[in-house]
């Protein structure tokens, strides 16, 4: 079921309809250092496999954020792809639509949610996240192009 709600100006919501998925693709391939380079078709399959937040103008319903959650919704999730266009910064916006996300989640009583960020820690801490407890227990695996590991 999809949610809507109202934070200033902007709607929030998690209908994918709404999405620009174009529009989305450009913000994240040009714009953002961890998705510089994505291309349309691999980003087009992260929206369909993930649980997507859009932010609209309430007056012209251009999209002005996004964000996605890739989660099982029993345990488990991942907050990425944080993305507020640069005329919508400085009101608060992207806490905004991490708050929606944190919220929306809630119900689920989920273990954990992740991020990871190089440069927003200050406002993910306002929002509840803070660094992991035992950084040593977790691990990455990065698979190469190739199909091999890195």
């Amino acid at each position: 079921m999809n949610e809507t709600i109202t934070f200033g100006r902007y709607e929030i919501s998690t209908d994918p309809a709404r999405l620009d998925r174009a529009l989305v693709h450009r913000w994240l391939s040009t714009d953002a250092y961890w998705a510089r380079g994505r291309e349309r078709e691999k980003q087009d399959r992260a929206i369909d496999g993930s649980l997507n937040f859009g932010a609209y103008d309430g007056e012209t319903g251009a999209q002005a954020a996004y964000a996605r959650v890739v989660t099982d919704l029993a345990t488990f999730a991942w907050l990425c792809d944080v993305y507020v266009h640069p005329a919508a910064r400085g009101c608060g916006l992207g806490g905004g639509l991490v708050g929606a996300a944190r919220d929306h989640l809630a119900p689920y009583g989920l273990t954990r949610v992740l991020l990871a960020t190089e440069d927003a820690h200050g406002l993910y801490a306002k929002l509840g996240f803070e660094p992991l407890a035992d950084p040593d227990r977790w691990m990455s695996l990065a698979p190469r192009q190739d199909g091999g590991s890195r």
